[in-house]
């Protein structure tokens, strides 16, 4: 279950810096999308917090923040037309077999 949680939890982390990009425009603030990223933000601790209680610190701390990377940056390069070059596809690919790394440990 602790798991599961940490998945939802850095799923959440992909919400904040989502809300984040939207909620300022040009034209100045959006809140509902404000709104969002604090909300994603707390859901994403809350399920860290009690992903912790059984998964080794290190390891929920990896796999959060790599889960909340690798989903921002497929993101990005999907709905923001972030570059998707070589050398940044070979960088997340490290990221995630870093994560993968670190489950099998």
């Amino acid at each position: 279950m602790a798991w599961i949680a940490l998945l939802l939890a850095g799923i959440c982390e992909i919400g904040w810096p989502v809300g984040l990009k939207l909620g300022w425009t040009d034209a100045g603030p959006r809140p509902a999308w404000i709104a969002f990223a604090v909300i994603a933000m707390a859901a994403s601790g809350a399920l860290l917090l009690w992903a912790q209680r059984t998964i080794p610190m290190g390891t929920a701390y990896a796999v959060w923040t790599g889960i909340g990377a690798f989903g921002a940056f497929i993101i990005g390069i999907l709905a923001f037309g972030d570059s998707a070059s070589a050398l940044r596809i070979v960088s997340i690919g490290l990221v995630v077999a870093g994560i993968i790394g670190l489950k099998l440990a």
